[in-house]
């Protein structure tokens, strides 16, 4: 199994890649470049490529947020309390997401995305909180406290990277120029609220790995949709 900092440092090439590839047209496929200090000449991505970047790296975000919730299943709920297992309302419960493939599939792609624009806009302030306030808890262990640090800083390096792919399909033609991107301040007043404050860590992680798992499958729903040939 990799370690946890590996993980990161896979997280922090990911980001770096977002932030350095600029569309191409290049031999009549629609592709982008990825360059970086060294490479010559650049290694062109298709946008299938760049979808099963973004998967992967929810993926690893679902992973780590499996872990760090039986981390803290372990520390806060000795001996299996099952009454002390129920989770309340999630700070993202108003947000209407589909539930089941056949349903993700009948939003349209636009839609879709800006879905998961805003839960990851949601959970970015929470989280960061979350990071910061965990640290003081001397219970849980360095490497739980690790990946916590990681789940913070890998859900802004996702959601910059939705944000570009996003920007470069519309300058495509893949979407059209008529989505916006969800507003930070929908986040803010989610977090202003204290909802996820109110929830302790055990809810609050709990709530984040059922969002992320959503945000992953929504994300392989998008790329078949988008991808001409797939049958969905």
């Amino acid at each position: 199994m990799r370690s946890a900092q590996g993980v990161w440092r896979e997280g922090a090439a990911w980001q770096l890649f977002f932030l350095l590839w600029v569309p191409q047209k290049f031999l009549g496929v629609r592709t982008v470049a990825s360059c970086s200090q060294g490479d010559c000449p650049c290694r062109f991505l298709s946008v299938s490529d760049l979808f099963d970047r973004m998967i992967q790296h929810s993926n690893r975000i679902h992973r780590l947020s499996t872990a760090l919730f039986l981390d803290l299943e372990k520390y806060f709920l000795p001996g299996g309390n099952v009454l002390a297992r129920s989770v309340g309302k999630c700070h993202t419960s108003w947000l209407l997401t589909p539930s089941g493939k056949e349903y993700t599939q009948k939003i349209p792609r636009e839609e879709l995305t800006h879905l998961i624009l805003r839960l990851l806009q949601a959970w970015k302030e929470p989280l960061s909180h979350f990071d910061q306030s965990i640290v003081h808890d001397h219970k849980l262990p360095d490497a739980s406290l690790s990946k916590a640090k990681q789940i913070s800083n890998m859900v802004q390096e996702l959601e910059t990277g939705v944000e570009k792919v996003t920007e470069k399909m519309q300058s495509m033609g893949i979407f059209s120029n008529s989505l916006h991107k969800a507003r930070s301040s929908e986040a803010a007043a989610l977090f202003i609220n204290n909802e996820a404050n109110l929830m302790s860590d055990y809810e609050f992680i709990h709530c984040f790995r059922r969002d992320s798992n959503k945000v992953q499958n929504y994300l392989k729903v998008l790329k078949c949709r988008i991808m001409p040939g797939n049958i969905c």
